[in-house]
Parts: C-alpha cells; sequence; structure tokens
C-alpha cells in the first residue's frame, strides 16, 4: 500500500443502519438469527478486501431512545451475541479482522478476555474488539449489581459525571484485558513430551490488578493471543471518550460532520495521545459514516426518503449520512483524509444494498485513485493496519 493508503472497515447491525432496512426485499429478515446470514455478510466485506468489520452488540434490545426502551414493534430487535458469532465466522474467512461489541459496564474482563484471546486463535491473528459503555438503567437491572439513573438530557451535569465515571471504568476494563492477554508469556507453553513439562510455570505472571472498578489478581487462563495484543477499538463523541481512545485504543471512530471538525477532532484525540505518553504509537482515528449508494444521487435521497415513510419519521444518526454515487462517497473520504483521519467505518443503510455497492463500487473507485489496496498484504489484523505486534510487558520486566 501507498503512505497515501486509507483503512476500510464495515460496521454490521442487523439489516442496516436505516430502522426501516429490514423492509426491504434484499434485506433477509428471516435469516437474521442464522449462522449463514452472517457469513454472507463477512464473505462481502473479505472480497471488497477492508481490513474489518465490526458487529454491534447491546444488553437489552435495540431502542429508537438513546438511554431508555422503547416499545416499537415495526423494527429490528433482538440481537446475537456478537462474540460468538465472530468465532463462528473466523474459520470461513482468510484475512478480514473481526471485531465484536463489548459492552463493558455490565461484563466482567477476564472473561472477556478470554474469549477474545480465544477468537483470536480461531482467527489466527484478526480479532478485536470494540469497547462499549452502557447508561440505561434497563440494562443494569438485567445483572442487579448496580443502579444507573435515568438520564433524561445528555449534556446535563449529572448525565456528564455518569458517563465520566462509565468511561473510566472502561479504560480500567482495557486495561485489565491487556493485561491478561500479557500474563503468559509468549514461551511459555514448553509441550514437551519427554520431560512431561507442558508449561513453564515461571513465564504465567500475575496481574495484581488493584483499582476503583476491578480487582484481578491473574494469570488468564488462555495463553497469549497470536496477535500479542488483539484490536482494541473504540466510538467517541465528545471529550470524556476521546480519552478513552488516546489512552487505550489502537482504532478510535469519530463521527465529524465536516472537514473542519475532523481536524479538531483529531487534534484533540492527539493532544490526550501525546499527555497520555503514547505519542510514539500507532493510533488509527477513522471517521464513521451511514452511507446510502446509487449510481444515481437522486436514487440514493429517494431510497432514503422511501425509508423514512416505512419508519414514519425521518432517519436521524450521531455520524454523517452520506446519500450519493461511490465517486462523490470517495471524494469526501479524501477529503476528510486530508483532515487527519486514517480510515472509515462505514455504516451501510440497507446492508443487502449498501454493502455489495462499498465492495464493489466504492473499492474500485478507490483503487482507480491509488487510496485502496488491491490485496490483502498482512496475514493478521494488527499487520493490516501497520501495527507492530507489542512486546509483552511482563517478559521485558524479567
Amino acid at each position: 500500500m501507498s503512505p497515501s493508503s486509507l483503512h476500510l472497515a464495515v460496521a454490521l447491525d442487523g439489516t442496516g443502519w436505516h430502522p426501516a432496512s429490514w423492509r426491504e426485499p434484499v434485506a433477509r429478515p428471516g435469516e437474521l438469527f442464522t449462522a449463514g446470514y452472517w457469513a454472507d455478510l463477512v464473505a462481502e466485506a473479505e472480497r471488497g478486501l477492508l481490513d474489518f468489520v465490526t458487529i454491534e452488540d447491546g444488553l437489552g434490545p435495540q431502542s429508537s431512545h438513546l438511554f431508555a426502551a422503547d416499545e416499537r414493534t415495526d423494527q429490528v430487535r433482538g440481537r446475537l451475541d456478537a462474540v460468538l458469532i465472530a468465532s463462528r465466522i473466523a474459520p470461513l474467512t482468510r484475512h478480514i479482522g473481526l471485531v465484536p461489541t463489548a459492552v463493558v459496564t455490565h461484563t466482567e474482563p477476564f472473561h472477556l478476555s478470554k474469549a477474545i484471546a480465544t477468537l483470536d486463535y480461531v482467527s489466527t491473528g484478526r480479532a478485536g474488539v470494540r469497547v462499549q459503555v452502557s447508561a440505561r438503567p434497563g440494562e443494569a437491572a438485567h445483572f442487579g449489581r448496580r443502579s444507573i439513573p435515568r438520564i433524561e438530557a445528555y449534556d446535563s451535569p449529572p448525565a456528564q459525571e455518569l458517563i465520566t465515571d462509565l468511561f473510566e471504568e472502561a479504560a480500567d476494563w482495557v486495561e485489565v484485558v491487556r493485561r491478561l492477554w500479557d500474563s503468559w508469556e509468549d514461551d511459555a507453553e514448553i509441550r514437551d513430551a519427554a520431560s512431561g513439562r507442558f508449561i513453564d510455570r515461571d513465564k504465567l505472571h500475575y496481574i495484581d490488578f488493584e483499582g476503583q472498578h476491578f480487582s484481578v489478581k491473574g494469570p488468564s487462563i488462555t495463553p497469549r493471543p497470536p496477535q500479542g495484543q488483539p484490536l482494541v477499538t473504540a466510538l467517541g463523541h465528545q471529550s470524556v471518550p476521546y480519552r478513552l481512545i488516546a489512552r487505550q485504543a489502537d482504532v478510535g471512530y469519530i463521527t465529524p460532520h465536516d472537514a473542519s471538525q475532523a481536524r479538531a477532532i483529531v487534534a484533540e484525540i492527539r493532544a490526550e495521545q501525546s499527555v497520555a505518553g503514547r505519542e510514539s504509537e500507532l493510533l488509527h482515528v477513522f471517521g464513521d459514516l451511514v452511507v446510502f449508494l446509487d449510481e444515481d444521487p437522486a436514487e440514493a435521497a429517494a431510497r432514503r426518503d422511501r425509508l423514512d415513510a416505512l419508519a414514519g419519521e425521518p432517519y436521524t444518526s450521531d455520524a454523517r449520512i452520506f446519500t450519493g454515487t461511490v465517486a462523490q462517497l470517495a471524494d469526501l473520504l479524501a477529503e476528510f483524509q486530508a483532515a487527519g483521519l486514517t480510515g472509515f467505518r462505514l455504516r451501510p443503510a440497507v446492508l443487502g444494498h449498501d454493502l455489495p455497492a462499498i465492495t464493489r463500487g466504492l473499492v474500485p473507485e478507490l483503487q482507480r485513485r491509488g487510496l485502496f489496496r488491491t490485496a490483502y498484504e498482512a496475514d493478521t489484523l494488527r499487520g493490516l493496519l501497520g501495527l507492530a505486534r507489542p512486546a509483552n510487558r511482563y517478559a521485558a520486566s524479567v
């Protein structure tokens, strides 16, 4: 890849990001809870040489409200577990990265550390995780370990205090997971039948993490993953999650609506990265975009309008919504790239329509411009993104 090349990921969620997408003829809603459905989506993404897919997840039914459940019956509700989907699909793919979502607010880091490590083994080094917090009281009630107050306004002081606490907890969660991945040195397994030694116990390490949110002794029960450290990714919309991205992530997703905003957000994240002492590390910042792609801009706009009518309201998103042609989208991606973004995570409005438009339309357009790979050039997800395999923190201290 040339220095000007960009990275592309696709966010998979149900039948697509528009809430009426399941009503499209290409949507396959009857297959949503089958392995074949997800295998087909990831195979299409891999056909387009994409870096990775993310798989959405949650700890409660999908909702049209940010912090509460709703009573709608005209939209997709219900999910399969994202980590288990990724593990099922991994053996069917060869190159593309698999990044399931983990809601860390109610999930123990020990459990997820071995789940993602296992995914890294099953995929031979193509695993990652998208860290997500939950501020919904109903989801907290599923676990009964804590209560979360109902948030009425996102920008209110109580809401911001809660969000800050949740992201501080998420930072500790990632730190625990990363330490657990390092708790086995790379050569801890001897497997010498003649001597009867399977492991070198001196190369397994207690992590002895003591923090405000977790107390974890370790070591893991799973040997160090093939990548050493699977990819850690997170979505951010404001300074609090930007700090998590800067402190702990390999890839951060942001939602700028123009190049000027993208430039400002990237600058903020880079400044926080420096404060965290990570200025020498490669940290990717991807822009998130919802996409409606058609051969004519008017067709894309009309399709969005038709889906909005089916949904009974205009579709809105935290990310910029793009309607138009692949050439117009390529222009926009180049503009955002010039503002400091190193890649993009595209959210297909209708997976059955817009995912093939990305892989069979946008990718060739970017290739013609010299902005995207023409073949996979690495065997691991870290390798695809130019991220070195990190040294084991415990081995280095011995």
